[in-house]
């Protein structure tokens, strides 16, 4: 995903989802990339910084991530703590799970779902 500004994306990200920067390179023609790992998985996300494209303008709805949390409540606390809030939700889905948005800082919409308990 490309970013306006690295070090800001990645503390969003560490800060919110606990994240954590498993490498930086820098590409031949000055691309800045930074992978974070998400945790208790193989799966990595890779932020990247080119100054020279241009603006990021993320179009509503592109596209977006997704994190499962244990607690929607636990994890709203966490945001607020943290000096964010959600830009939509938390809403009840049909299915019983309870799912909400918050932005990054470059508009990416990134989706928090606390899955229905089996009972």
């Amino acid at each position: 995903m490309r970013v306006n500004d690295l070090e800001v994306s990645l503390s969003f990200y560490e800060k919110v989802f606990g994240l954590e920067v498993s490498r930086r390179n820098e590409s031949p023609r000055g691309s800045k990339l930074a992978f974070l790992k998400v945790p208790n998985s193989d799966e990595e996300i890779e932020l990247t910084y080119f100054p020279n494209s241009g603006e990021v303008v993320v179009q509503e709805d592109l596209m977006h991530l997704a994190f499962e949390v244990e607690s929607m409540k636990k994890f709203a606390k966490h945001l607020e703590e943290v000096g964010y809030a959600f830009s939509d939700g938390p809403t009840l889905s049909s299915s019983g799970s309870t799912f909400a948005f918050v932005d990054a800082p470059d508009g990416y919409e990134i989706e928090v779902i606390e899955k229905l308990k089996d009972l």
